[in-house]
């Protein structure tokens, strides 16, 4: 008797749309090897393994105080979660709710933003790179690019129809968040406050609207395998479903959701950037069998012809950089090309 694991099933581009009409197993090609599945057991919870910061402290007398938390947060932990943000909660509310309206629009209509062209600035896909990886992650997404905004928005998607004004006013609010992070983190690391910013070049922020739809057998598979990210800092807001993992100190932590914090990760350009004072971390996503889940990444990146590089104030004495200067278009090439993996390529960009 085959297994019903292999049962053929209706194709349909979207994972939310074959889950709809397949919903007993996980199909074949989302099921991730034997070695290499989450080990749901075995997961710590975060209420206090991950940093909280207060932000309130940034635009008065105790700014050196939550400079020095950022700071120690981003070299001994790479991810913390941040409260009074300055994010609006209707403008939060709102885009959570426009993210789900979209997803549960019919197929026809969603399916007018679906491309497997990595090169177009607002598609619809799933996974994460269709066309090379070797197991689907159980994921459908809406990436968009929103800086500078007005370049953008006149090509996402028009339905909801509120989707533009409510998408693009979290997206403003988050830029004006990342800037504020990225002067702190600077300052932390003993530079002036716009050097972070300038080290971007022209600078670029990309949204992913995560969907990830419930999950017949989540041990079998992943929202998106363990990876850290490319870019320079990420802001994701959460639903109210957990599902972000962290690894720390070798143990995966699961980051639960609060619906007054936003969580922050450090990618690899502030990893060079630092010349290693602050890391970059493994994280991943598992999924729910009874729930689903969306989430909102802010990426944060250089530009593509930025050349990034140690700053030479935090290179110590005896100390050299630990990496060549590159390019950020030559970085991401490697890390689309190869797919989310819980090695970096920052080993390829080390000084000789």
């Amino acid at each position: 008797m085959s297994s019903p694991m292999a049962t053929t099933v209706p194709t349909k581009v979207l994972l939310s749309d074959l889950v709809s009409s397949f919903v007993e197993y996980v199909p074949s090609n989302y099921i991730r090897p034997a070695s290499d599945r989450p080990d749901l057991l075995n997961v710590e919870t975060s209420d206090t393994t991950i940093p909280i910061v207060d932000l309130q402290g940034l635009a008065g007398t105790n700014r050196s105080r939550v400079v020095e938390e950022i700071g120690i947060a981003c070299e001994n932990d790479g991810f913390f979660q941040v409260t009074n943000h300055g994010i609006p909660k209707d403008v939060i509310e709102g885009m959570l709710r426009v993210a789900k309206e979209f997803f549960h629009l019919p197929e026809s209509e969603r399916l007018k933003s679906y491309s497997d062209d990595p090169a177009k600035t607002t598609r619809l896909s799933t996974s994460f790179n269709v066309k090379t990886e070797k197991a689907s992650s159980w994921r459908d997404y809406l990436r968009l690019h929103c800086y500078p905004l007005e370049n953008f928005v006149d090509e996402w998607p028009c339905n909801p129809p509120c989707f533009r004004q409510v998408v693009a006013e979290y997206c403003k609010n988050a830029r004006e968040l990342v800037l504020r992070l990225l002067e702190a983190i600077s300052e932390s690391l003993e530079l002036e406050g716009d050097y972070m910013v300038k080290a971007l070049g022209k600078q670029a922020q990309h949204m992913a609207i995560n969907y990830y739809p419930p999950c017949p057998q989540p041990e079998l598979t992943y929202g998106l395998p363990g990876h850290k990210d490319p870019n320079a800092i990420t802001i994701l807001l959460q639903d109210g479903v957990p599902g972000l993992q962290v690894l720390r100190k070798g143990k995966w932590v699961t980051v639960n959701p609060d619906p007054d914090t936003l969580v922050i990760n450090i990618g690899d350009m502030i990893q060079v950037l630092s010349n290693d004072r602050f890391k970059s971390v493994l994280h991943r996503v598992v999924v729910s069998k009874t729930s689903e889940r969306i989430s909102v990444p802010t990426f944060y990146c250089p530009s593509p012809d930025a050349l990034i590089k140690p700053a030479e104030v935090v290179v110590e004495k005896g100390h050299p950089p630990i990496y060549r200067s590159f390019t950020y278009a030559e970085y991401y090439e490697k890390f689309w090309n190869q797919g989310l993996q819980s090695a970096s390529w920052l080993d390829v960009f080390k000084a000789t």
